[in-house]
């Protein structure tokens, strides 16, 4: 596990503008089924959570910035992955209410840019092929956050699941 050197807690603005959006999960359960919150949950929070969820009730939940959840539970996570950088520089990550989890997107620009597309981070982290359905209020939200340039959904996706490949199965080896 990936152990952090300092506890950031500031909510990052786009995260904080992310949170004022309301997502639509209707359209016959095809919609974003993702309720953004308004802060990171607590420290003790976040550790409780992940003990849980893994069965390993030795486990510090430092590593983790827990930003948002789906209707069953699963949370969305700013994971701090890569030492010494900014949060707005870490993955994003989904660890759903059944145990499975998977890498959304490399930063937290490129997880606006999916959300412009339509896409919620269980949908993102749990399936293969996305459609996107491009949304202007996120749009216009990731125009205004983003520090990087707008890219597919799809391809933003697939290159952080290559590039954080063992992300499941490092979680996996803590459930043990």
């Amino acid at each position: 596990m990936i152990e952090t050197t300092d506890d950031d807690r500031r909510f990052p603005p786009a995260l904080a503008d992310v949170a004022k959006v309301e997502f639509d999960y209707g359209d016959d359960g095809e919609g974003v089924d993702f309720e953004p919150c308004h802060a990171f949950e607590s420290a003790e929070e976040t550790t409780d959570w992940l003990r849980h969820w893994t069965g390993n009730y030795e486990l510090d939940g430092g590593a983790y910035r827990l930003f948002g959840m789906d209707g069953t539970g699963g949370q969305a996570a700013i994971w701090c992955a890569r030492p010494g950088r900014p949060l707005a520089e870490q993955p994003v990550v989904f660890m759903d209410s059944e145990g499975e989890c998977g890498v959304v997107a490399g930063d937290l620009s490129s997880f606006l840019w999916v959300l412009a597309d339509g896409i919620g981070p269980e949908e993102a982290a749990m399936y293969e092929t996305y459609d996107a359905r491009p949304d202007a209020v996120l749009t216009t939200l990731a125009e205004r956050h983003a520090t990087t340039p707008r890219r597919p959904a799809q391809e933003i996706i697939t290159e952080a699941k290559a590039q954080f490949a063992s992300f499941a199965a490092d979680l996996d080896e803590l459930c043990r």
